[in-house]
């Protein structure tokens, strides 16, 4: 039996959300085009898509926005522009930025800018370290909250004191928020607070949202202008992008609106963890309803051990599993989503201890 097999089979999953089947989303999908008398655009033009730009970007209290079929053109472009305009070819990264570990070099090979790596790979860079570097950027390039690091951000005073200092240098600053959508619970901010300040602003689609696919870029009208003509001459001008729109537009309200209660329950879990001492949270408090889960055991036995509950128990305790710092152990990502928050308490606690039992006799 495979992993895909086996996660079907059980009658309990941990992380993220309920996954539809193509035809139960390709279904809902056309019910809800049929009660909205929704049209197909064409190269971006059109009320669907066009709307759905107009409320992130009023979402984000920015000027416009515009739909970009992949996060990585998006995030490439912007930053390209951005170097272009402020005349060094230089973009400060952490050093698990997306564009550097997933993304096969592609600002590189492709000319688009020089990336400078900042701060530990272990907690978000800070101001200090910002101000340490004796180059004249282009650009710094922050992800809110960022993944690599169990959905870690900058306090909130940190934050503000780093759009300060770019902006008073004149350096463009861009958000990778692949997950701002999570971080706005956390930090009891709008997504318009704490997009102000950025010049430029990247959320996904399919993330959070729970989309086909997709992203947003958003910034000044003239330069998102400038951006959709980039994404043109990269091959990103697709003629229907309607798929990718009301997969995410039919549920964007819903999701958003949901984001509290999925910090909260994020909350509770990390007070159920302290019961299951061979489980360790990071970051030691939640910073969005996303965290990795350190394990006492090699990334093989860690597979091993959430085959087996499954098999045994019917419980998909978690997905991915990676290689830790220190050998011997392992660390996973837990997306808390729909799925945690409607499972009764008894249910994760039970998941937690079986979890935690198979972690014991592997010791």
């Amino acid at each position: 039996m495979d992993e895909a097999d086996l996660r079907q089979r059980c009658h309990t999953v941990l992380p993220g959300h309920r996954q539809q089947t193509p035809a139960q989303l390709f279904a809902a999908m056309a019910t809800w085009c049929e009660e909205n008398g929704i049209a197909h655009d064409v190269y971006g033009e059109g009320e669907l898509i066009e709307a759905l730009e107009r409320k992130v970007a009023a979402l984000l209290g920015t000027e416009a926005a515009t739909f970009c079929i992949t996060g990585t053109m998006a995030q490439a472009t912007a930053l390209r522009l951005a170097c272009d305009e402020r005349g060094s070819r230089l973009v400060a990264l952490h050093p698990t930025a997306h564009i550097l570990k997933h993304e096969r070099g592609n600002h590189q090979l492709l000319g688009h800018f020089d990336a400078l790596t900042i701060g530990s790979p272990h907690r978000p860079f800070t101001l200090a370290e910002l101000q340490a570097i004796p180059d004249r950027l282009g650009a710094v390039a922050l992800e809110l909250p960022a993944r690599e690091l169990g959905g870690q951000a900058p306090a909130w005073d940190e934050l503000q004191a780093m759009k300060d200092y770019c902006r008073a240098r004149g350096i463009h600053l861009h958000m990778d928020g692949a997950r701002l959508w999570e971080a706005a619970a956390a930090y009891g901010r709008s997504h318009a607070e704490i997009a102000a300040g950025f010049d430029t602003v990247y959320v996904s689609l399919y993330k959070g949202i729970g989309g086909l696919g997709g992203a947003l870029l958003a910034g000044p009208k003239a330069f998102i202008a400038r951006a959709q003509e980039w994404y043109r001459r990269q091959g990103g001008n697709v003629i229907h992008r309607s798929p990718y729109v009301v997969a995410a537009a039919m549920q964007l309200d819903a999701r958003l609106a949901a984001m509290p209660a999925y910090f909260r329950r994020t909350q509770w879990l990390y007070d159920a963890l302290r019961g299951y001492p061979l489980l360790s949270a990071n970051p030691v408090a939640p910073q969005a309803n996303l965290l990795h889960l350190h394990l006492p055991v090699d990334r093989e036995r860690a597979l091993a051990i959430r085959n087996d509950v499954a098999a045994a128990h019917g419980i998909w305790l978690h997905n991915a599993v990676h290689h830790a710092q220190l050998d011997g152990t392992s660390y996973t990502e837990w997306y808390v989503g729909d799925n945690l928050l409607h499972l009764p308490d008894e249910a994760v606690h039970a998941a937690l201890g079986a979890w935690q039992a198979a972690l014991e006799a592997a010791r």
